[in-house]
């Protein structure tokens, strides 16, 4: 037992692991999911380390390298952790994606260079290491590690606005991603059964550079409206590539730690895929996003019968109601109103109103955006409340108040079945009795399409950012209740 114990480590490791996971199910329990995760991972570490040293008897551990990189990585980290932004939440957690990515090229890659050697000259990898399962294993893990690092790359690009969030549509699409998968299958048989150890592992490299190619070409026709869909996938992506990592190395904690990524990515992708009315499939064969921004910026800003209001108006509406439901969108993260929307919802509940928050699972720009922004803010749990439940609470509702949405409560999903949004569930705010949409202007979301609640004869438009809205209409309640 004593020469094992990284055995225990390992499998105590899962069991974190899976708990850690099914606790960041809900936002009550995310906080100490997480906390249980990190502690996997050192559990990971710290086994990974003692069995190096026990199948290296008398070598030692060089544990610079190892120091090294736990204080480099480490630093990073918790200096990201703390200098990134709420509203850049997005970027970084499509960058830890890539990150993920890239670590399963380069080990699968360090791997080789480290094994090929040994073989005799002219050996196959298949015949010399393992045979056909290792060798499928090593190229999934190079072709869906390097896909995931450059596709991620492509999706903070288009989140932070470096590069155009339109679907950038080219000819022949499809066509080119399909051959350059077959033509990875062919490089995939060549290292594993033609080629000997020095041309198999230039050959690897070949591979590696074209899942790179592929990562760029499979997420740049995807518009910046489906980047929510994307962040999931790739996050399912890292966790595959991780898991074949796993296979290669012979690691059963990296095999299920990265099937538990891969499989519960997976498992999100499908609800935002319905969330969105899109199906796994285009997701999987990519460019699903192509109608994204599709529709003219001009046409979607031509309004012709748009109430504005103001936050003493506001105010007026707000007195004396019984229920409010508030909208948060990626205005409200922009502004970075959280708190604020929480200060009014607490000061309209103390008049008797019934506050209550509703949550669209691809408002943002990732899963769970909103509702990791209204913790922050230290909005009571039960007061977020998922679309299907809060749908039917519309029509009963006096004032819906929405910051920033735009695609999630657009009534044309619903009515206009040439829509690029045709088809997807959104918040029927639009029911409700008084709805103010609070924006800086008329312009579109994402999908860049028109607004048909902008112009509904039960919304008004409160243009201004939402923290200063939000603040002034608070002002402004409460020098009405102290006069």
């Amino acid at each position: 037992m004593g020469g094992a114990w990284f055995h225990v480590a390992y499998l105590v490791a899962i069991v974190l692991f899976i708990f850690g996971i099914k606790r960041l199910g809900k936002v009550r329990t995310a906080k100490s999911g997480n906390r249980l995760a990190a502690l996997a991972m050192l559990l990971v570490v710290i086994g990974a380390v003692g069995e190096l040293d026990a199948r290296s008897p008398g070598q030692g551990v060089d544990w610079s390298w190892i120091i090294a990189g736990a204080v480099v990585g480490g630093a990073i980290g918790a200096f990201a952790a703390k200098k990134v932004q709420m509203t850049e939440m997005p970027e970084m957690v499509a960058l830890f994606n890539g990150s993920g990515g890239a670590a399963s090229v380069f080990v699968v890659l360090a791997f080789l260079a480290t094994r090929l050697p040994d073989l005799p000259e002219g050996a196959s990898l298949a015949r010399g290491m393992g045979g056909w399962d290792t060798t499928l294993a090593l190229a999934l893990s190079i072709l869906v590690g390097g896909v995931t690092l450059t596709g991620s790359v492509v999706a903070y690009a288009k989140l932070s606005g470096k590069v155009t969030s339109d679907a950038v549509v080219y000819n022949l699409q499809h066509p080119i991603n399909g051959a350059l998968i077959l033509v990875a299958l062919g490089l995939t048989v060549l290292i594993g059964w033609v080629l000997g150890p020095d041309a198999a592992m230039m050959v690897s490299v070949i591979l590696a550079l074209l899942a790179l190619g592929l990562g760029v070409l499979l997420v740049l026709p995807i518009g910046g409206a489906d980047m929510p869909v994307v962040i999931s996938l790739l996050n399912s992506y890292s966790g595959i590539a991780a898991a074949m990592t796993g296979f290669v190395l012979k690691s059963p904690v990296l095999i299920v730690s990265g099937a538990l990524v891969g499989a519960s990515g997976l498992i999100l992708t499908n609800i935002m895929c319905k969330a969105m009315n899109r199906s796994l499939l285009s997701v999987l064969l990519g460019g699903f996003g192509q109608t994204a921004g599709a529709a003219s910026s001009e046409d979607a800003r031509e309004y012709s019968d748009v109430k504005s209001v103001g936050p003493e108006e506001l105010a007026m509406m707000l007195e004396g109601v019984s229920s409010v439901i508030f909208v948060p969108g990626y205005g409200l993260a922009v502004a970075q109103a959280q708190h604020v929307t929480r200060e009014l919802g607490d000061f309209l509940e103390a008049q008797g109103a019934q506050v209550k928050y509703a949550i669209h699972p691809v408002a943002g720009r990732m899963p769970g955006h909103m509702n990791v922004l209204l913790a922050e803010a230290s909005v009571p749990y039960e007061q977020l409340v998922e679309m299907d439940e809060i749908n039917p609470e519309f029509k009963t509702t006096d004032v819906v108040i929405v910051l920033g949405a735009n695609d999630v409560v657009n009534p044309a999903a619903l009515d206009d079945p040439q829509s690029p949004l045709a088809g997807m569930p959104i918040l029927n705010v639009h029911e409700a009795r008084q709805v103010i949409v609070v924006k800086r202007s008329l312009s579109p979301g994402y999908a860049g399409v028109r607004n048909p609640l902008f112009e509904a004869d039960n919304a008004h438009m409160l243009f201004s950012d939402a923290k200063v809205a939000l603040q002034e209409t608070l002002n402004e309640l409460k020098e009405t209740v102290g006069a």
